[in-house]
């Protein structure tokens, strides 16, 4: 990996990115073994992400802090809901007559809903919802997702056990 990083980087040194045609960054190698490295261990220190990938650790800082600014990758700490007092979780499908883009918008400005997903098939929009209790999902849904303009119908899975949570695929 180390070899394909720094003939890489000789290539383009000074570029984590380029823009793709439809507006999207297309990474290098270089980026995605700083993401890599990150995902493995978002404390990471810059120097030894540095000697990994074949950049000095200001070079690094710089790459990462563009990766951020481009939206290309978060650095956050990820916690489980039920450790920090969120004891419901439910996976909600909705059903929209009209424009799926404003449910979508209206739903992203929504404390509880964590994940917002537009799809095809049996559901409009996926949103991941984390709450406190059974109360509080009620409430979300009923009193303000099904409250919403154009919401048809919804269907929530409510999440029993969380088995795996990884944020593993960015680089695949």
């Amino acid at each position: 990996m180390h070899s394909e990083v720094v003939a890489s980087r000789s290539a383009d040194q000074r570029d984590s990115s380029r823009e793709s045609r439809n507006g999207t960054p297309t990474l290098d190698a270089v980026s995605l073994a700083i993401i890599q490295q990150l995902q493995e261990d978002g404390r990471r220190p810059y120097a030894a992400i540095g000697k990994a990938v074949g950049l000095s650790e200001a070079a690094v800082r710089q790459r990462v802090q563009k990766l951020l600014d481009q939206g290309v990758m978060q650095i956050v700490a990820v916690t489980d809901p039920l450790t920090v007092g969120f004891r419901r979780q439910a996976m909600v499908g909705i059903n929209v007559e009209g424009d799926v883009e404003s449910i979508a918008d209206a739903l992203t400005g929504m404390s509880e809903v964590e994940y917002v997903v537009m799809t095809a098939g049996s559901f409009d929009i996926l949103a991941e919802i984390v709450c406190e209790d059974d109360d509080h999902l009620l409430d979300v849904i009923n009193k303000r997702i099904r409250a919403l303009p154009g919401v048809r119908s919804t269907e929530s899975f409510v999440y029993m056990k969380l088995k795996k949570q990884t944020y593993m695929w960015g680089t695949r």
